[in-house]
């Protein structure tokens, strides 16, 4: 068992409230400190109530859906509220958002106790990091899928790389315009290419940090339940940034790459070269295997593995490039069936995992005994299709 750092005063939800939110009319639950334990049938909205704890950060939440899809349908549903307590320490905080109508369309909405807070405020007033049983088979699947886990693992020590990424994408959409008209301005497309360039390294500087840091604190962790990983970000583009003495080589080179490629990639449509082609791989290290080749279940356990350690390098506030000193709240960990495809031995292992964190944890599972390892150091509810029962 590991013991937890203790670089940042405990983080928990202590309450949190849901209106109109999927299938969830209203919603109050409260907790302590530790993990929370969410079981019941498939379909009775178990995994509703990790979205709306997801949305307390920036983004689209943890199934990225659109607003709309989020609000309660029928004829007495409306507009979405979330509110969640969290304890910092000795302190509170009061996060909300929700969908909001108006006579222009809708939007996004969001306070931090009572006054308008943007994706950095909520950022860096909750940490939050998610698994899915989308991510199950995540090194079988499409290299897109794996950068996309990568990205979000990011963006919980460093929120700006989101908007690094929005950055590059944007340019690189503009650079396929122009590139599809007749006499494109070159002028133009040299800009925007610098545009590129500029975004596509701070965007592949900030994952090849978080890879090195996770390599370095999962090589830190005892053997145990959840194996070690041999990580690597593979592409021509990192080993180009590999290359530069300096991040100015490194955009130089790219932005030159870029104008060369540039009637290669007018007949393919896109650009072919960059951090959007880059892919994050794994070595199953106990067995040597590759980890897209491991069982479901290995693989699966990989992952989490990639979770445990980026949530304790949020708790321990390690300095980074991207944001020295950094010593911000212990990280909300969402689990949603996260003890599926695991044996009796690794669900209890994960549960001490768990448990060692500062942070808490929420988890969710169809069937009560898959959370008995907790014994009573969690808080236990029954999710019924229309209630949410406190099991005492």
């Amino acid at each position: 068992m590991t013991t937890a750092p203790s670089a940042a005063p405990r983080a928990f939800v202590r309450r949190l409230n849901l209106t109109q939110f999927r299938n969830h009319p209203r919603l109050d639950l409260e907790t302590g400190d530790g993990p929370v334990c969410l079981f019941g049938p498939n379909g009775a909205g178990k995994t509703n109530i990790l979205e709306a704890l997801s949305l307390l950060g920036p983004g689209r939440g943890l199934r990225g859906a659109d607003l709309d899809e989020m609000a309660r349908q029928g004829p007495d549903g409306g507009p979405f509220a979330v509110t969640g307590l969290i304890q910092l320490g000795d302190d509170a905080r009061r996060v909300g958002v929700g969908l909001e109508r108006t006579a222009t369309g809708q939007r996004r909405v969001a306070r931090i106790d009572g006054k308008d807070a943007g994706p950095k405020d909520l950022a860096e007033t909750v940490r939050l990091l998610w698994l899915t049983p989308a991510y199950d088979r995540l090194f079988a699947g499409p290299a897109g899928e794996r950068r996309k886990f990568l990205d979000r693992l990011v963006f919980a020590v460093a929120p700006e790389h989101a908007q690094q990424a929005s950055q590059f994408e944007k340019a690189l959409r503009e650079r396929t315009r122009l590139l599809e008209e007749s006499r494109p301005d070159t002028r133009w497309l040299s800009i925007v290419e610098a545009e590129a360039a500029a975004a596509a390294v701070a965007l592949g500087l900030a994952r090849l940090e978080a890879v090195d840091a996770l390599q370095s604190e999962i090589a830190q962790r005892p053997d145990g339940a959840f194996p070690k990983a041999m990580l690597a970000l593979e592409g021509g583009f990192e080993t180009g940034l590999r290359q530069a003495r300096h991040a100015a080589d490194a955009e130089a080179n790219y932005a030159r790459l870029l104008h060369d490629c540039r009637a290669r990639d007018s007949a393919a449509g896109r650009a072919l070269d960059g951090p959007h082609r880059s892919d994050l791989t794994a070595i199953h290290t106990p067995s040597g295997m590759p980890a897209q080749k491991c069982s479901t279940g290995e693989q699966k356990a990989l992952v989490v593995t990639l979770i445990l350690a980026q949530a304790r390098r949020i708790a321990s506030g390690l300095p980074t490039a991207k944001s020295a000193g950094f010593s911000g709240p212990n990280p909300l960990v969402l689990l949603d069936e996260a003890a599926a495809h695991f044996d009796p031995a690794r669900r209890a292992a994960l549960c001490e995992e768990l448990l060692a964190l500062p942070g808490q944890s929420w988890l969710t599972g169809t069937d009560q005994n898959l959370f008995e390892d907790f014994g009573s150091r969690a808080t236990l509810f029954e999710v019924s299709p229309g209630s949410v029962r406190l099991m005492q």
